[in-house]
């Protein structure tokens, strides 16, 4: 599903991951994650997917959000998991979104 943004200016979380084969608690936690993410003030939604590099976008409608999700602690405890169990490796990038436009039937 493509999320449902503001009109830009807002900001583009993008986490990119390769896994391990360690299945025990992912995908529990990853669905807990984005419900969590949901609730946080400033969150504006979020896309994914995965074959191989897994990449989810979420979308934030100020840095301050996006550095008060960070610091959410069941957050962390999920990024800590991430990097012992789940993750060969990753990467995150923060964007400004400056412009958005789309096709829809």
């Amino acid at each position: 599903m493509i999320a449902d943004t503001p009109p830009p200016p807002y900001y583009a979380v993008i986490f990119s991951s390769l896994r391990t084969d360690v299945e025990a608690g992912y995908h529990e936690t990853a669905l807990r994650m984005l419900a969590l993410a949901a609730e946080q003030p400033g969150y504006l939604g979020v896309e994914g997917g995965a074959e191989g590099l897994s990449i989810t976008i979420s979308y934030w409608d100020s840095l301050e959000a996006i550095r008060n999700w960070k610091q959410v602690a069941e957050h962390q405890i999920a990024q800590q998991k991430g990097r012992t169990d789940w993750y060969t490796a990753y990467k995150t990038r923060i964007c400004r979104v400056e412009r958005d436009y789309g096709f829809e039937k």
